[in-house]
Protein backbone atom coordinates (compact mmCIF):
# COMPACT_ATOMS: atom_id res chain seq x y z
CA UNK A 1 0.00 0.00 0.00
CA UNK A 2 0.93 3.48 -0.61
CA UNK A 3 1.93 5.79 2.53
CA UNK A 4 0.56 9.51 2.60
CA UNK A 5 3.44 11.80 4.40
CA UNK A 6 2.76 14.33 6.12
CA UNK A 7 3.36 16.68 3.56
CA UNK A 8 0.81 14.90 1.13
CA UNK A 9 -1.92 14.87 4.52
CA UNK A 10 -1.54 18.57 4.76
CA UNK A 11 -1.63 19.59 0.73
CA UNK A 12 -4.98 17.19 0.74
CA UNK A 13 -6.33 19.14 4.02
CA UNK A 14 -5.52 22.96 2.25
CA UNK A 15 -7.00 21.42 -1.10
CA UNK A 16 -10.33 20.03 1.41
CA UNK A 17 -10.11 23.78 2.76
CA UNK A 18 -10.17 25.60 -0.42
CA UNK A 19 -14.39 25.21 -0.73
CA UNK A 20 -14.55 26.10 2.94
CA UNK A 21 -12.71 29.52 2.58
CA UNK A 22 -15.05 30.06 -0.74
CA UNK A 23 -17.48 29.46 0.95
CA UNK A 24 -16.76 31.32 3.96
CA UNK A 25 -15.09 34.53 1.98
CA UNK A 26 -19.10 34.23 0.42
CA UNK A 27 -20.93 34.32 3.54
CA UNK A 28 -18.38 37.12 5.03
CA UNK A 29 -19.27 39.19 1.99
CA UNK A 30 -22.71 39.33 2.35
CA UNK A 31 -22.76 39.54 6.29
CA UNK A 32 -23.86 43.09 7.47
CA UNK A 33 -21.49 42.22 10.55
CA UNK A 34 -18.96 39.56 10.16
CA UNK A 35 -18.26 39.14 13.62
CA UNK A 36 -15.86 36.66 15.63
CA UNK A 37 -18.53 34.84 17.53
CA UNK A 38 -19.98 34.31 13.91
CA UNK A 39 -16.21 33.55 12.43
CA UNK A 40 -15.64 31.06 15.39
CA UNK A 41 -18.81 29.25 14.36
CA UNK A 42 -18.55 28.91 11.56
CA UNK A 43 -14.82 27.65 11.33
CA UNK A 44 -15.97 25.05 14.24
CA UNK A 45 -18.46 23.87 12.26
CA UNK A 46 -16.52 23.53 9.33
CA UNK A 47 -13.62 22.16 10.78
CA UNK A 48 -15.46 19.21 12.64
CA UNK A 49 -17.32 18.63 9.84
CA UNK A 50 -14.73 18.06 7.50
CA UNK A 51 -13.03 16.02 10.66
CA UNK A 52 -16.06 13.48 10.86
CA UNK A 53 -16.46 12.90 7.01
CA UNK A 54 -12.53 12.62 6.62
CA UNK A 55 -13.19 9.84 9.30
CA UNK A 56 -16.82 8.00 7.98
CA UNK A 57 -15.21 7.57 4.74
CA UNK A 58 -12.10 5.69 5.63
CA UNK A 59 -14.23 3.61 8.11
CA UNK A 60 -16.67 2.81 4.74
CA UNK A 61 -13.53 2.10 2.66
CA UNK A 62 -11.69 0.12 5.25
CA UNK A 63 -14.70 -2.97 5.18
CA UNK A 64 -13.69 -3.42 1.39
CA UNK A 65 -9.61 -2.99 1.20
CA UNK A 66 -9.15 -6.25 1.24
CA UNK A 67 -11.35 -6.45 -2.01
CA UNK A 68 -8.96 -4.11 -4.43
CA UNK A 69 -5.73 -3.95 -2.61
CA UNK A 70 -3.92 -4.86 -5.91
CA UNK A 71 -5.32 -1.70 -7.70
CA UNK A 72 -5.70 0.49 -4.46
CA UNK A 73 -3.56 3.26 -5.74
CA UNK A 74 -5.85 3.71 -8.97
CA UNK A 75 -8.12 4.31 -6.99
CA UNK A 76 -7.07 6.94 -5.05
CA UNK A 77 -5.49 8.84 -7.86
CA UNK A 78 -9.35 8.89 -9.21
CA UNK A 79 -11.29 9.82 -6.39
CA UNK A 80 -9.08 12.52 -6.06
CA UNK A 81 -8.88 13.35 -9.74
CA UNK A 82 -12.82 13.11 -9.54
CA UNK A 83 -12.87 15.51 -7.25
CA UNK A 84 -10.38 17.88 -7.79
CA UNK A 85 -11.52 17.79 -11.12
CA UNK A 86 -15.05 18.94 -9.77
CA UNK A 87 -13.73 21.48 -7.92
CA UNK A 88 -12.13 22.80 -10.51
CA UNK A 89 -15.40 22.60 -12.74
CA UNK A 90 -16.81 24.36 -10.27
CA UNK A 91 -14.70 26.87 -9.77
CA UNK A 92 -15.13 27.87 -13.79
CA UNK A 93 -19.01 27.23 -13.97
CA UNK A 94 -20.31 29.03 -10.94
CA UNK A 95 -23.13 31.54 -11.01
CA UNK A 96 -22.79 34.38 -8.68
CA UNK A 97 -25.22 34.11 -5.75
CA UNK A 98 -27.42 36.86 -4.12
CA UNK A 99 -26.31 38.38 -0.88
CA UNK A 100 -29.02 37.03 1.36
CA UNK A 101 -30.40 38.53 4.59
CA UNK A 102 -30.22 35.76 6.50
CA UNK A 103 -27.68 34.44 8.82
CA UNK A 104 -25.87 31.70 7.21
CA UNK A 105 -23.56 31.30 10.33
CA UNK A 106 -26.17 29.50 12.23
CA UNK A 107 -28.17 27.08 12.65
CA UNK A 108 -29.53 24.77 9.24
CA UNK A 109 -28.01 27.16 7.33
CA UNK A 110 -24.51 26.43 8.90
CA UNK A 111 -25.42 23.01 8.74
CA UNK A 112 -26.25 22.50 5.76
CA UNK A 113 -22.70 24.99 4.36
CA UNK A 114 -20.55 22.71 6.76
CA UNK A 115 -21.98 19.30 5.46
CA UNK A 116 -21.81 20.52 1.46
CA UNK A 117 -18.01 21.69 2.14
CA UNK A 118 -16.87 18.22 3.17
CA UNK A 119 -18.65 15.81 0.99
CA UNK A 120 -15.14 15.85 -0.47
CA UNK A 121 -13.56 14.86 3.02
CA UNK A 122 -15.80 11.88 2.77
CA UNK A 123 -14.55 10.56 -0.34
CA UNK A 124 -10.97 11.54 0.51
CA UNK A 125 -10.91 9.59 3.85
CA UNK A 126 -12.50 6.38 1.19
CA UNK A 127 -9.25 6.99 -0.47
CA UNK A 128 -7.39 6.86 3.15
CA UNK A 129 -8.86 3.41 3.45
CA UNK A 130 -6.78 1.93 0.56
CA UNK A 131 -3.07 3.80 1.63
CA UNK A 132 -1.69 3.54 5.02
CA UNK A 133 -2.42 6.62 7.12
CA UNK A 134 -2.77 6.83 10.29
CA UNK A 135 -6.62 8.12 10.29
CA UNK A 136 -6.80 9.86 13.63
CA UNK A 137 -4.29 12.24 12.95
CA UNK A 138 -5.15 12.62 8.88
CA UNK A 139 -8.72 13.38 10.29
CA UNK A 140 -8.13 15.91 12.75
CA UNK A 141 -5.06 17.23 10.35
CA UNK A 142 -7.91 17.87 7.61
CA UNK A 143 -10.34 19.19 10.35
CA UNK A 144 -8.04 21.76 12.41
CA UNK A 145 -6.46 23.25 8.79
CA UNK A 146 -10.29 23.43 7.75
CA UNK A 147 -11.03 25.44 10.99
CA UNK A 148 -7.77 27.81 10.44
CA UNK A 149 -8.67 28.31 6.51
CA UNK A 150 -12.36 28.83 7.20
CA UNK A 151 -11.78 31.40 10.02
CA UNK A 152 -8.94 33.14 7.20
CA UNK A 153 -11.99 33.12 4.46
CA UNK A 154 -13.96 35.24 7.34
CA UNK A 155 -11.99 37.71 7.77
CA UNK A 156 -10.49 38.37 4.46
CA UNK A 157 -13.94 38.23 3.17
CA UNK A 158 -14.61 42.03 3.44
CA UNK A 159 -11.39 42.84 1.84
CA UNK A 160 -11.45 40.38 -0.99
CA UNK A 161 -13.53 40.07 -4.12
CA UNK A 162 -15.26 36.62 -5.31
CA UNK A 163 -12.77 36.22 -7.75
CA UNK A 164 -10.11 35.21 -5.13
CA UNK A 165 -12.83 32.71 -3.58
CA UNK A 166 -13.30 31.19 -7.45
CA UNK A 167 -9.72 30.75 -7.75
CA UNK A 168 -9.37 29.67 -4.07
CA UNK A 169 -11.67 26.35 -5.01
CA UNK A 170 -9.52 26.08 -8.52
CA UNK A 171 -6.64 25.71 -6.92
CA UNK A 172 -7.88 23.63 -4.12
CA UNK A 173 -8.96 21.46 -7.32
CA UNK A 174 -5.12 21.21 -8.73
CA UNK A 175 -3.45 20.37 -5.35
CA UNK A 176 -6.08 17.16 -4.91
CA UNK A 177 -5.37 15.94 -8.95
CA UNK A 178 -1.96 16.49 -7.91
CA UNK A 179 -1.58 14.81 -4.84
CA UNK A 180 -3.66 11.57 -6.53
CA UNK A 181 -1.24 11.76 -10.05
CA UNK A 182 1.85 11.54 -7.28
CA UNK A 183 0.14 8.66 -5.29
CA UNK A 184 -0.19 6.54 -8.90
CA UNK A 185 3.46 7.29 -10.25
CA UNK A 186 5.20 6.86 -6.50
CA UNK A 187 3.23 3.41 -7.05
CA UNK A 188 4.21 2.95 -10.54
CA UNK A 189 7.38 3.83 -10.25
Amino acid sequence: MAQVDLTSLLLIAVGLSADCFAVTMAVSISAASPSSRRMLRTALAFGVAQTLMTAIGWAVGSTIVDFIASYDHWVAFGLLAVIGGRMLWESLHSEESEAGTRDATRGLALLVLAVATSIDALAVGLSFAFLEVNIALAALTIGGVAFAITALGFLLGRKAGHILGEWAEAVGGLILIGIGLRILLTHIL
